[in-house]
């Protein structure tokens, strides 16, 4: 064990451990989750300190041998994928310090194995020119988008599948339903094609909150003044930070408010919670339009994924859209959390960063992961029962409703009454009262003249 020392006191290290005191001492005070800080935050953490050590080398600020160990070490990190020096949990004290400063004591230990000769501070070269406060959500935004492609990938495949399925289907004739009543009819294509127009809006929603995370308040240091920052490395920290993580971020016009504000990651978590809640809908409607098989809807028939009962023989539940659903529960509550954590900034600083990227990454992850199941676990096999849909629009009163510009809607009225009441056809009213010719009848209850094609 080796013995470290901080303003606290003195507290053993193990020997052979690239973490030092504050990332231990971070392991003992929150003892909240066994989840660690997401490691594309770690990534970018390593990415900005990377930056930092050549900006400020060529700023004149860091010794170049200096510069190189801790560029190496960088490098080796970034390259090995290593990332088991990094021991802070995702649920944190101290606005993202601990993950700073285990950042700043993993590459000063790693860059001394690589060159003994040469002693590197985890404070005074590691994190020169830096704050937490400026760094952690820089790392963070960072993490976000780098998580967005996926993200996107998925949606444009959801997108792409519904498309697909309005096309497949775009004659099968249904019963739409309004307040779970029977209403006029309408056809799978359209309500496919519909789901397909709802998710396009979720890309737009994404990509420009996407956006707002691409303004970063590195140079700010602590509450955005630049203090301890030579005007060299505020004027170049970001675009080496683009050259090394190959992303296209951009300076904050004022530092001071990017330090103390996080309505990026609301507008970010509230896109995220859109798609949630669309998701959630539309798997609300294939649980509902799938019910049955002999008492329900019945009009879809979902893959049969698993057994869905341990006492009923052969009864399959719609377990995809029910863990979708679940996600989106989980996300909408991320949401929630993001806002009252960002709300309860104060003054300069918004100590609350930690469990806001903790929901948000989780957020995409998960959304990820659930579309990525529906499309290849439902959608991709799902069929429509033809024969039901249209036995349910023939059989349904409703149909009469494009009889109202010809009759009225009292006369309308009384006629799906007189259909319901003695289980006769609407057609067959109209007929047995010589109300309309049979010609007539067939010409506007055709299936092209129901659904307004």
């Amino acid at each position: 064990m080796r013995i470290e020392e901080d303003c606290v006191g003195k507290m053993e290290v193990p020997d052979k451990a690239l973490y030092g005191i504050h990332a231990l001492r971070a392991v003992g005070n929150f003892p909240i989750t066994e989840e660690l800080v997401h490691h594309k935050i770690i990534e970018s953490y390593i990415q900005i300190k990377k930056a930092a050590a050549k900006t400020n080398c060529t700023a004149n600020t860091l010794d170049v041998r200096k510069c190189n160990s801790i560029i190496q070490a960088c490098d080796n990190l970034l390259k090995s994928g290593d990332l088991s020096g990094f021991i802070t949990p995702a649920i944190q004290g101290g606005a993202g310090t601990s993950t700073n400063m285990n950042t700043n004591e993993v590459i000063a230990n790693l860059a001394m194995k690589l060159d003994p000769n040469t002693f590197i501070h985890p404070n005074d070269d590691v994190n020169q020119s830096q704050s937490t406060n400026d760094t952690y959500p820089t790392a963070g935004k960072m993490a976000m988008l780098k998580l967005v492609p996926n993200l996107l990938s998925e949606l444009e495949r959801l997108v792409a599948t519904f498309t697909n399925l309005g096309q497949k289907f775009a004659k099968t004739i249904k019963l739409g339903r309004t307040q779970l009543q029977d209403a006029v009819p309408t056809t799978y294509g359209k309500n496919f094609h519909a789901y397909a127009s709802l998710f396009k809006r979720d890309i737009n929603r994404i990509k420009h909150a996407s956006e707002e995370l691409k303004t970063i308040s590195m140079g700010g240091t602590a509450i955005g003044t630049g203090m301890n920052a030579s005007k060299y490395y505020q004027q170049h920290i970001v675009e080496n930070i683009n050259k090394y993580s190959k992303m296209n971020l951009k300076s904050d016009q004022d530092l001071i408010d990017a330090v103390q504000n996080t309505d990026h990651f609301v507008t970010f978590s509230a896109a995220l919670k859109t798609l949630a809640v669309n998701l959630s809908k539309v798997s609300n409607d294939l649980r509902l339009l799938a019910s049955g098989p002999q008492s329900g809807l019945n009009e879809l028939r979902l893959p049969k994924r698993q057994a869905g009962s341990s006492i009923m023989p052969n009864k399959i539940n719609p377990v995809i859209p029910e863990v979708v659903n679940q996600v989106a529960f989980e996300v909408i509550g991320f949401d929630a959390t993001v806002t009252a954590a960002s709300e309860a900034g104060q003054l300069e600083l918004n100590a609350f960063e930690p469990i806001m990227f903790k929901s948000i990454l989780t957020a995409e992850e998960h959304l990820t992961n659930a579309m990525e199941t529906l499309i290849d676990n439902c959608l991709k096999d799902i069929d429509v029962n033809k024969e039901k849909c249209s036995d349910d629009v023939r059989k349904s009163a409703v149909t009469a409703t494009i009889l109202s510009p010809i009759l009225g809607y009292v006369q309308t009225t009384q006629i799906i009454q007189e259909s319901l009441k003695k289980k006769v056809s609407v057609k067959d009213i109209l007929l047995n009262h010589n109300i309309l010719d049979k010609t007539k009848i067939d010409e506007l209850f055709a299936p092209k003249n129901l659904i307004n094609g």
